[in-house]
């Protein structure tokens, strides 16, 4: 009779799941209802004292900014991510390529941090390239603002949207993309209509591998952005270290686990299907004869599948 070792096996990742995460979040979950101690910390008396503060507009306004920069740093990530990820699966040196990606989490994050600081600095290597050119942007920073925040964050959380969309392209049928020109449609078309849908599924583990600490950053906001620039992560860390209170540390910290959660809810919503959506591409914007052949593609491509 054979021996099930799966509860032995799972019995350390178990044990570490709940020492490191479950644990920690209830204790995170009791301290937002329990009320701010005289001199920091929390007493043990209930009240929701920490969620009616959260109502502040200051703080909604950080809320709004945190979920502004999160989701433009997500977009154009994603949007550099998909050329990126579709050149390494495309190119003879996947290793080369593969290695430059993953390059830059060998060095350190705030040294690549004070890197970019270097760069964009009054006195950084941008600033005197352009008045070496012959361009003085009097008046203007580069760092300190939102924009320089966006570009830093879609710097550093780039490779982590390149490997999962790297991964779905390479395992795609490009043989597809050849079909829907043969039959009409553009070099653009059968990339939008042909090969997105059949790479949902990296593109969704992309997107959350990036939206979800980007929405919880801490050290790009204050180094980069600023006082102006504080996002949801510089004010938990805030009334963690300096208002020293815990209870609101603890519903802001929530709220974000909460928001991060119900974002991959939705893409779980989205999973993509198995069977092949190149017969959803529209007729009239292509040909014809596609109407007629899209079956057939579908048929030729299911048993090329089952071979």
């Amino acid at each position: 009779m054979k021996k099930n070792y799966g509860t032995a096996y799972a019995a350390p990742q178990a044990l570490w799941l709940t020492v490191f995460f479950a644990a920690p979040l209830l204790i995170i979950i009791a301290y937002s209802f329990l009320k701010k101690g005289l001199y920091g910390g929390v007493e043990l008396e209930f009240s929701l004292r920490a969620y009616t503060d959260m109502a502040n507009p200051t703080l909604l306004r950080v809320a709004l900014k945190t979920l502004w920069v999160s989701l433009a740093a997500t977009v154009a990530t994603i949007l550099i991510a998909l050329p990126c990820g579709y050149s390494v699966a495309r190119s003879q040196n996947q290793a080369i390529r593969l290695f430059l990606v993953i390059v830059p989490f060998w060095t350190n994050f705030l040294v690549r941090i004070y890197a970019w600081i270097a760069i964009l600095g009054n006195e950084g290597f941008l600033n005197q390239a352009l008045r070496f050119l012959g361009f003085r942007p009097e008046g203007y920073q580069f760092l300190y603002n939102q924009g320089a925040v966006i570009l830093v964050l879609v710097y550093m959380y780039l490779p982590y949207a390149i490997l999962p969309l790297f991964s779905t392209i390479d395992k795609f049928d490009f043989t597809l993309l050849e079909a829907a020109r043969d039959l009409g449609a553009s070099r653009m078309q059968s990339y939008i209509k042909v090969m997105l849908p059949n790479i949902r599924g990296g593109v969704v583990t992309a997107v959350l591998f990036t939206f979800i600490p980007i929405f919880g950053a801490y050290a790009v906001p204050l180094l980069i952005g600023g006082k102006d620039s504080y996002m949801l992560g510089n004010v938990i860390a805030d009334q963690v270290t300096k208002t020293r209170n815990w209870p609101l540390a603890a519903a802001i910290s929530m709220t974000v686990t909460l928001i991060t959660a119900i974002a991959v809810f939705l893409f779980a919503l989205k999973k993509p299907k198995e069977h092949l959506e190149v017969a959803d591409v529209d007729p009239a914007s292509i040909g014809h004869d596609l109407l007629v052949s899209k079956v057939r593609v579908k048929t030729m491509h299911k048993k090329g599948g089952e071979r």
